[in-house]
């Protein structure tokens, strides 16, 4: 039995690893690519709270309230049912998983202890930690982890609710606190799986009141106002115990209203801010910017004519300029993308095909010709109106492809409507929007299966499926980064849409409110924030 006595690395050898046990905890670095910082701020906060908890060279203030400037509204509560990565920011501070995400692409121990994976890599053996309760007080077992995967995988004679979990064959629970799980194949992907919510078994209600087990228990959500969370004092990580007593998520669309009200005092923290937007907050402010392991994309619908014509796609690809879109959109603050892979996932990342397409517009109209549109087409670029980094790439995409002779209009909808027609259903031919980071390569790729049922995008290969089938198996850590950069360079051979970035993310907050740290993943950690005495 190896004893594990660091942080897991994720995708590496996972499989080989017979026996592992869990030693470490919620990570206390703290962040370390802050662009501005400062500790005077005219801002105050809401709650007032006077107590300090602890002294490492700045005096921590127990309690207080963090206002937080939302863009959305949430999709759906239930975070089996939600599937927008905003409202996964806000909840997974009242949900735990048997793992979270951590800093570096990691795994870091949450509801489970420890795990073994078996020899021929087919039978996972998770240890829960005792002691734990939900927010409604009922002690998490190995009862409640059956019945959330059983939700999951389809095991409850229902739809599986996510394809991560489809694979699984059985699930037992020998005793309160183990939990097997037997998958039908090998499966390398399955452990950062893992890091999906627990819920109470029987409860049904996670759309309406939701319960997790998590450091932040839910309180309200006001359609079109806010969503509030509050401390749960009984948190089971004593290492990660909440200091901040209450999370209150603002609906703010209007990102300059957004600005003002952090400026005014009304809000304290923006966690997605503008160049412009940071300019206009002037000094008094912390400011954390960083890659976030995001792909901006175009996506285009390979379903529909004529953009089921590879050499269409090729044809738009050229038309356009990424390096204008980065430098007008995002102010400059953004990695310019050839396939969906951020450079983020060092270990998988393809290099080199960020300028395959090299802006050419003459190149552009040659292949809409050779695909028998000499004039160019139509096109409707159907783009989520509170998206204002979308909506602006939209304008910036169809004022290039004009000179190529596609002539696009842009429809802006209802998040809502987007969520619905366009990833739900696929009823769109090219929108822009941003595919949020994975713990694993194969849930980035795993998306342009043909046989994934979230495939918007309706691209299909064959020798693209085989390379992720080959990935999703193989245990071999240099195979297996091999496998994906193959399948990346094909992504990009048959333009299944338009790469174009990784845009920073940029958070801004009162200059006395500290502890907010990057994960390769959109996480908000509560946990780990607190106020200091101004």
């Amino acid at each position: 039995m190896a004893i594990l006595k660091k942080k897991l690395a994720l995708g590496i050898s996972t499989l080989s690893l017979l026996a592992v046990i869990i030693t470490g905890c919620g990570s206390n670095s703290t962040a370390s690519n802050s662009v501005g910082n400062s500790a005077n701020t005219t801002a105050s906060n809401e709650s007032n709270p006077s107590e300090t908890v602890q002294n490492s060279g700045e005096k921590v203030m127990a309690g207080g309230t963090v206002r937080v400037a939302m863009s959305t509204e949430p999709d759906n509560l239930d975070p089996y049912l939600s599937a927008a990565t905003d409202t996964n920011s806000m909840m997974d501070n009242v949900f735990d998983g048997l793992f979270e995400a951590g800093e570096d692409s990691d795994l870091v121990p949450a509801i489970a202890s420890s795990y073994q994976v078996s020899e021929d890599g087919l039978t996972y053996t998770f240890i829960l930690k005792q002691g734990i309760k939900f927010h409604n007080g009922a002690d998490l077992t190995s009862k409640d982890v059956y019945y959330s995967y059983a939700k999951l995988s389809g095991l409850n004679g229902q739809e599986p609710l996510s394809s991560k979990f489809s694979g699984i064959e059985s699930i037992d629970t020998p005793d309160d606190y183990s939990v097997v799980i037997k998958l039908k194949e090998k499966n390398a992907a399955f452990l950062a799986a893992n890091i999906i919510a627990i819920v109470p078994k029987d409860y049904e209600q996670q759309s309406e009141k939701p319960i997790g087990a998590g450091p932040y228990k839910f309180v309200e959500y006001k359609p079109g106002q806010e969503l509030v969370l509050e401390k749960n004092e009984n948190f089971y990580n004593k290492d990660h115990t909440p200091v901040i007593d209450k999370v209150e998520f603002k609906i703010m669309p209007d990102a300059n209203a957004a600005v003002l009200a952090l400026q005014s005092g009304d809000i304290d923290m923006i966690p997605g801010i503008s160049s412009q937007g940071v300019l206009q907050l002037g000094d008094g402010y912390t400011v954390i910017s960083g890659p976030q392991n995001m792909v901006q994309l175009m996506a285009l619908n390979n379903s529909v004519k004529p953009l089921n014509d590879v050499k269409v796609r090729q044809a738009i690809n050229y038309a356009i300029d990424k390096d204008a879109i980065i430098q007008t959109v995002a102010e400059g603050n953004g990695t310019k993308l050839g396939s969906n892979m951020s450079p983020a996932m060092k270990m998988y990342y393809q290099e080199g095909l960020e300028d395959y397409y090299k802006t050419n517009v003459d190149k552009a109209k040659e292949l809409l010709n050779e695909a028998g549109y000499p004039n160019g087409f139509d096109l409707a670029i159907t783009v989520p109106s509170n998206y204002q980094f979308h909506v602006d790439t939209a304008q910036v995409i169809a004022d290039q492809l004009k000179k190529a002779g596609i002539n696009a209009t842009i429809k802006q909808i209802e998040w809502s409507s987007w969520l619905e027609d366009v990833y739900n259903n696929a009823k769109y031919e090219a929108t822009i929007v941003g595919l949020t980071g994975k713990l694993d390569p194969q849930e980035v790729l795993g998306r342009y299966e043909t046989t994934y049922a979230k495939n918007f995008f309706k691209f299909s290969n064959a020798d693209f499926d085989k390379l992720i089938s080959e990935g999703k198996i193989e245990i071999n850590e240099a195979k297996r980064a091999d496998l994906y950069k193959q399948a990346q360079t094909l992504l990009t051979e048959q333009a299944a849409a338009v790469f174009i970035m990784d845009p920073n993310r940029t958070v801004a907050m009162k200059g006395n409110l500290k502890g907010f740290k990057m994960y390769p993943v959109q996480k908000y950690d509560f946990a780990e924030m607190y106020y200091t005495e101004q």
